[in-house]
């Protein structure tokens, strides 16, 4: 067996992971910081110029290579499996004047669209071009001043392309009005981004029963910045709480009134059993008794939390109805198309209705014999799949390198709660 540092994710490539529960969890385990966060304070602390320091920086795939692109400046910049790189660096690059880059990634990254928010920009001025098939990267960036003070874009799209937009505003000459049609989803994200962009201070007007978004021209102030605790990374450990006998786990870092759109995980794991109480250090989840017959949420404002919640719920026999989830079907993989796969192997029959909506009433099916859950190349999977060893004792999870993406020392983590972990 290999020993694994914090720093060897790459061990786990092309591998087979079998991992064993302890009998009881009882654990004070240190959560990266938030992916979400770090992203875009590292392009508002790039527009305002600034030296201040970023402290708790992640240490995740999509934090480090944000941080080459920036330091480095080079002509082709490859983002791997990074989305939000991707679609915060597009707008980035694009108001950078003499600067010129093209953008690529992964396979998979090269299947992600990216034609709406190239279009905004190029409404705006930018110089973009696709260098391969129209709408996806790899993207030609050659950067100017941007002229155009209005933009409209639809309001279903990503939050991310919002607040690719968003954060370039205030360097715009005249400042930006964007306009969000018809359906607004994942507020909370575009709080988190205004919050933020206020932070480093942007002048900032919306009223949220409003479509339209106001941002001045006017420069970030560069300041020093302290990233919050991941709450989408605390999911996973809520997920082992609720599929545990009895567990006791602190989560140092956790604000209760953060902006993180994921921090409704702790009132959503209530319903599971797990409850969640603060102090000045952070959280601490403890197991109680769950006695919910069936689950229903529209997780359109959490669409990260999906699987670790349709999981979840499986393992407790409860069956569920989750709404929202149309973003699940661009991210890393088709995550609604990759659950019902693999969970399938597991005997659950899970169904899709309209590509937004994924349910289970409780059908089952004939079980695998020691199945191998693919990971898709989703650091959401395998993180979300790797507590069923709760329930089973043969769970084996293939290709576990892809936590690197947002959580890299996730198995390390498992090891300090009492998980065995062992290379098949």
């Amino acid at each position: 067996m290999r020993t694994f540092a914090k720093t060897s994710n790459h061990l786990y490539y092309k591998m087979q992971i079998k991992i064993t529960a302890p009998s009881q969890i009882e654990s004070t385990i240190q959560l990266p910081s938030s992916k979400s966060i770090c992203n875009r304070a590292l392009i508002l602390h790039a527009l305002a110029n600034g030296s201040s320091p970023i402290g708790n920086l992640s240490d995740c795939d999509d934090t480090r290579v944000m941080i080459e692109a920036m330091a480095h400046r080079k002509r082709t910049i490859d983002i791997m499996a990074a989305g939000t790189a991707m679609r915060f660096l597009t707008a980035f690059f694009a108001i950078q004047p003499d600067e010129e880059h093209i953008l690529t990634g992964t396979e998979r990254m090269q299947q992600r669209p990216i034609r709406i928010l190239v279009e905004a920009l190029r409404t705006l001025g930018a110089d973009i071009e696709y260098m391969h098939q129209e709408g996806f990267p790899p993207i030609l960036i050659k950067g100017r001043e941007l002229a155009c003070q209005e933009v409209t874009l639809p309001g279903n799209v990503s939050s991310q392309y919002i607040s690719a937009l968003l954060m370039i505003a205030p360097m715009l000459p005249e400042g930006l009005t964007l306009k969000l049609s018809g359906e607004i989803i994942s507020k909370p994200y575009i709080r988190l981004t205004l919050k933020l962009m206020r932070d480093f201070g942007a002048n900032v007007q919306w009223d949220e029963k409003s479509p339209c978004i106001h941002i001045a021209h006017s420069p970030y102030r560069d300041i020093p910045y302290i990233v919050e605790s991941d709450w989408s990374a605390a999911s996973y450990w809520y997920e082992i709480a609720a599929l545990s006998s009895q567990a006791s786990i602190r989560l140092p870092g956790l604000l209760p009134q953060s902006y993180q759109g994921d921090s409704a995980v702790a009132e959503l794991f209530e319903q599971l059993g797990v409850r969640t109480t603060f102090d000045e250090q952070g959280a601490k989840l403890e197991k109680t008794t769950c006695n919910l017959q069936r689950m229903e949420y529209n997780f359109v404002n959490q669409p990260d939390l999906a699987q670790t919640f349709v999981v979840t719920c499986t393992q407790l026999g409860i069956p569920f109805r989750f709404e929202g989830l149309q973003s699940l079907k661009i991210k890393e993989t088709d995550r609604m198309a990759a659950l019902i796969t693999e969970l399938g192997k597991l005997g659950f029959l899970l169904k899709e209705e309209n590509d937004s909506v994924l349910s289970w009433n409780g059908e089952r099916t004939a079980v695998l014999s020691a199945p191998a859950i693919d990971t898709y190349e989703d650091h959401r999977m395998a993180m979300a799949f790797a507590p069923i060893c709760m329930k089973r004792t043969d769970i084996i999870i293939n290709n576990p390198h892809v936590v690197s993406k947002s959580y890299p020392h996730y198995w390390e983590d498992l090891k300090l709660a009492g998980f065995e972990i062992k290379e098949i």
